[in-house]
């Protein structure tokens, strides 16, 4: 007598997945809690995936979503060790009294054009998220709720809007850029 197959989206299926999904991300994240919160993430993502029907492998669909999860996430983090390496700690810089020094405010002045002329330049979706970001203190979550768009896309258009400011501001403004 056979036994009858277990049904692959069965509850207890997805137990057996989340596990295995679990133990898969933390083995390449060493982090436990980035590990939860993105097996977390794929079984969200899984919910609103509206063809889960077509799916004929769910296990192998699941884990593939952990993988980009997880690519997403060393991305950032990749951007995040650059942002921080390049912070410059406040006790070491020294600080210069614009109202006795005239020609720091002008260059803070000149600094501030600058930067306004490379916000320009960014499309309006990845300004506004950078500006709901650095400007209004928002967490990504909220801009992705303001925007009508994901925390992922809300992710990109940020970093992608600190790239393409850090490129244009360290480029020496003596030379003509192509264009």
């Amino acid at each position: 007598m056979s036994r009858p197959k277990p049904d692959p989206l069965s509850a207890e299926a997805f137990r057996g997945f989340y596990a295995d999904i679990l133990h898969f991300l933390r083995k390449r994240t060493n982090n436990a809690s980035d590990a939860a919160d993105m097996t977390q993430d794929v079984f969200t993502q899984w919910l609103d995936y509206d063809q889960q029907a077509k799916v004929e492998q769910p296990r192998a669909f699941l884990f593939q979503m952990a993988r980009n999860l997880l690519r997403d996430h060393w991305r950032k983090q990749k951007v995040r060790q650059a942002v921080h390496s390049e912070q410059v700690d406040p006790e070491q810089e020294p600080v210069a009294d614009e109202r006795n020094d005239p020609l720091a405010a002008a260059q803070r002045l000149q600094r501030l054009e600058q930067l306004k002329e490379v916000l320009a330049e960014l499309s309006p979706r990845r300004r506004e998220a950078l500006m709901l970001a650095r400007f209004e203190g928002l967490s990504q979550a909220r801009i992705a709720e303001r925007m009508g768009i994901s925390v992922s896309m809300v992710e990109k258009h940020i970093a992608f809007a600190l790239l393409h400011c850090k490129q244009r501001l360290e480029q020496d403004p003596g030379k003509e850029q192509p264009e």
